[in-house]
C-alpha cells in the first residue's frame, strides 16, 4: 500500500505516522457509496438535517488540541488564526443548521389551478428546490479547516442535502483526517449511510481527476489556484454528462485610495496596507495585491510608510515549497518587468519562509500590461500611479473578475467614490469601505465570489447562506394529487412556517 507523510511547513521535515494513500478504484467505491446514500440522505428532515450539521461542529469542537496542533505544524499558521478557523467552520455549521430548519433555501412557489381562466385554464403548479447528487469537494491548501474537509463546499452541501466526497489536501493529511474522522461519527451518531461523508487522501492529481470524471458525482466545489480549478472544469465538461464546477480561483483584490482619504492619513493607510498584505504570509484569496491611486499629496506618504513597514516585517512561513517557490518567482518576474520600480522588499528568508514586496508602475504601463494583473500567492503587492480620475476608471475597466475591491475614502470622496462603484460592480463581488479586504465575515449577506477568473461561476458565493444554492436544482410539480406531492408542497402544509410564495405573493 502506497504511503505518504506530513510536512512540518515551518522545517520542512517530515513527522507522524504513515498515511495511506487513495487510489482511483476507491474513487469508485466512495462515489458508489455516496449515490446508495442519496435518496436516504435527501428524505430526511428539516430537524434531522440540521440536528446532523450541529452535531458535526460539536464533534469537530471535540478533537480538542490535538486538531489545532496539527494544522498549526501541517500548514505553519499561528495557533490564534487555527483556532479561529476552527470556530468559523463550526459556526459556519451551525449558520446552515439554521438555515435548512428555516426551510427558505427550498424556494416554494405555488401558483393554484385557475380552470375558468379564459382563454386557456391554468394548471396547477408547484415548485420546490431539490439536491443535485454526490458533490465532490477539494481542500484548499491556505485555510486547513475553514475551506477543506468541513468547509464551507462540505457544509453547504450537507446542508441542500447531498453526500459528499472530499478530497482533501496533500498539505495536511492529519488534520484533514481529523475532521473527517469527527464527520464519521456525526453519520454514525444519525444513522446516516456511511456514504453521507467520505475522505480521501493523496498526492497525487490522479485522485482528483478520477473523482471529477465518475458519473456519479453531480458537481464539484474546489478552492485553489486558477490551473487547478480550470483542469477540474475541463475534466468536467468533457463528460459525457457536464457537471457544474464552482471553483474560486486567482484575484488581486483592487484598494482605491481615494483622493482626500489619501490626503488626510496616507501614512496610515500605508502601515495598515501591509498589515493587511503580510497577514498570514499573504496566502489569502482576498489579499491586497493591487492598490490603485490619483497623483497627489497623500501618495508618497502612503508609499513611504509601506516601505518602512515592508522592511520591518520578518519572513513567514508558507504552506508549502511549491508555493514558497512560486511566489518566489512571480516576484522575480515582477521586479524585472520594464516601467516597474521596486519600492521594498524585505527579507526574502528560506525555501519554506517568504519575505514582503511592493512594486510600483505608472497607469498607462499598467493598462498596456496585462501580465501586471497576474496574482502573486504570498505578501506582495503592485502600487498603480494613477494620473487622473478617468485613468483610474479606465484601470478598473480593464481588471479581469475580482473577489473584491476596496474603497478608502472619507466624505469629501463621495462623489468619486460614487463614480467608481458601479464600475466596480461589474468587476468584483464584494465592495467594502475603509477596511481591508482580507478576513471574509460568515453571514447571509456575504459573497464571497466574483466574475471570472476570480470564480468560475460569477453568479454564486462559496461563503455564506447563499452558498447552498449551488447544489441545489429546482423541480415543476404539475396537477400533481396533493397525497403524492412533496410534503412541503401540500396546502395542508401551509402554516408549517416554511416562508412560500403563491401566485408570487408572500404566503
Amino acid at each position: 500500500m502506497t504511503q505518504f507523510q506530513s510536512v512540518k511547513a515551518e522545517t520542512g521535515e517530515t513527522f507522524g505516522d504513515p498515511i495511506a494513500v487513495n487510489d482511483v478504484s476507491d474513487v469508485a467505491v466512495a462515489c458508489q457509496k455516496a449515490q446508495d446514500a442519496f435518496d436516504v440522505y435527501r428524505a430526511t428532515t428539516r430537524e434531522d438535517r440540521a440536528a446532523f450539521l450541529e452535531d458535526i461542529a460539536d464533534q469537530i469542537m471535540a478533537i480538542g488540541d490535538a486538531l489545532v496542533d496539527a494544522a498549526t505544524s501541517e500548514s505553519g499558521l499561528p495557533t490564534a488564526r487555527i483556532e479561529g478557523e476552527r470556530g468559523r467552520t463550526c459556526g459556519q455549521l451551525r449558520m446552515f443548521a439554521g438555515v435548512v430548519r428555516r426551510g427558505g433555501w427550498q424556494q416554494l412557489r405555488i401558483d393554484p389551478a385557475m380552470p375558468d381562466r379564459s382563454p386557456l385554464p391554468r394548471p396547477d403548479l408547484r415548485l420546490r428546490m431539490v439536491p443535485l447528487g454526490p458533490v465532490a469537494v477539494f481542500g484548499a491548501s491556505n485555510f486547513p479547516i475553514a475551506f477543506s474537509t468541513a468547509g464551507g463546499d462540505t457544509a453547504s452541501a450537507l446542508a441542500a442535502g447531498c453526500p459528499v466526497v472530499v478530497k482533501g489536501h496533500p498539505a495536511h493529511p492529519q488534520t484533514g483526517a481529523l475532521v473527517a474522522d469527527a464527520i464519521a461519527k456525526a453519520v454514525r451518531n444519525a444513522g446516516l449511510p456511511e456514504g453521507v461523508f467520505q475522505h480521501l487522501v493523496g498526492p497525487s492529481n490522479e485522485l482528483g481527476a478520477a473523482l471529477v470524471q465518475d458519473p456519479r458525482i453531480a458537481a464539484v466545489g474546489f478552492t485553489g489556484s486558477r490551473a487547478g480549478g480550470l483542469a477540474l472544469q475541463s475534466l468536467a465538461q468533457k463528460r459525457e454528462v457536464p457537471i457544474p464546477v464552482y471553483a474560486e480561483m486567482s484575484s488581486i483584490n483592487p484598494v482605491l485610495l481615494l483622493p482626500h482619504a489619501l490626503k488626510d492619513k496616507g501614512a496610515a493607510l500605508g502601515t495598515a496596507f501591509v498589515g493587511s498584505l503580510t497577514m498570514g504570509a499573504g496566502q489569502f484569496c482576498t489579499n491586497p495585491g493591487l492598490v490603485l491611486a490619483i497623483e497627489g499629496e497623500g501618495l508618497d506618504a502612503f508609499i513611504d510608510a509601506a516601505q518602512t513597514a515592508v522592511k520591518d516585517a520578518a519572513p513567514q512561513t508558507m504552506l508549502t515549497p511549491n508555493i514558497r517557490d512560486a511566489y518566489g518567482k512571480a516576484v522575480d518576474t515582477l521586479s524585472q518587468c520594464d516601467g516597474v520600480e521596486e519600492i521594498a522588499k524585505g527579507d526574502e528568508g528560506d525555501k519554506t519562509h517568504g519575505g514582503a514586496a511592493v512594486f510600483q508602475t505608472a497607469g498607462d504601463k499598467f493598462l498596456s500590461d496585462k501580465s501586471l494583473q497576474a496574482e502573486m500567492f504570498g505578501s506582495a503587492s503592485l502600487i498603480v500611479r494613477c494620473k487622473d480620475e478617468d485613468e483610474l476608471v479606465r484601470i478598473i475597466d480593464s481588471l479581469e473578475g475580482q473577489l473584491t475591491a476596496t474603497l478608502h475614502m472619507d466624505d469629501a470622496d463621495a462623489a468619486i467614490a460614487g463614480r467608481m462603484i458601479p464600475h466596480l460592480e461589474r468587476r468584483v463581488g464584494r465592495i467594502l469601505a475603509n477596511g481591508w479586504p482580507t478576513g471574509v465575515e460568515v453571514g447571509h449577506a456575504m459573497v464571497h465570489g466574483g466574475p471570472y477568473p476570480s470564480t468560475t461561476d460569477a453568479r454564486m458565493t462559496s461563503v455564506g447562506s447563499l452558498a447552498i444554492d449551488r447544489y441545489l436544482r429546482p423541480v415543476s410539480y404539475q396537477n400533481i394529487p396533493q397525497d403524492l406531492l412533496p410534503p412541503e408542497l401540500r396546502d395542508a402544509n401551509a402554516g408549517d412556517g416554511v416562508p412560500r410564495l403563491v401566485d408570487g405573493e408572500p404566503a
